[in-house]
């Protein structure tokens, strides 16, 4: 199940890079890329480091660890990585912007 969470003041975080951002019971990314905003994992699956500290480019969020590349879209790594990241769904309506977070079926009922 997909629970939805407003994020408090999205446009905000225009031009300020990766920035974590806790939601529910989870930190993610949260990032503007080419006027869209995107939400992803907050750790790199290679070695662990905050990508937070990272950038996007070329569509792709870079770890500032090992430079290691996932696609904003699917998560996917670069070729060779054999690695990705959990990519949140983002939607804009009215005038706000939310996540969706997956919920167990526990989470679901008690909340």
């Amino acid at each position: 199940m997909l629970r939805w969470y407003k994020i408090d003041r999205a446009l905000d975080l225009k031009d300020k890079g990766i920035v974590e951002y806790k939601t529910g019971r989870k930190t993610i990314c949260l990032t503007w890329y080419e006027e869209q905003l995107y939400a992803f994992s907050r750790k790199c699956p290679h070695a662990g480091a905050p990508l937070k500290n990272g950038w996007c480019e070329d569509g792709k969020v870079i770890c500032p660890f090992h430079r290691h590349e996932f696609d904003l879209l699917s998560g996917k790594g670069s070729p060779g990585q054999h690695n990705f990241i959990h990519i949140y769904p983002v939607k804009h309506e009215a005038n706000a912007y939310y996540i969706g977070i997956e919920t167990s079926f526990w989470q679901s009922l008690f909340g």
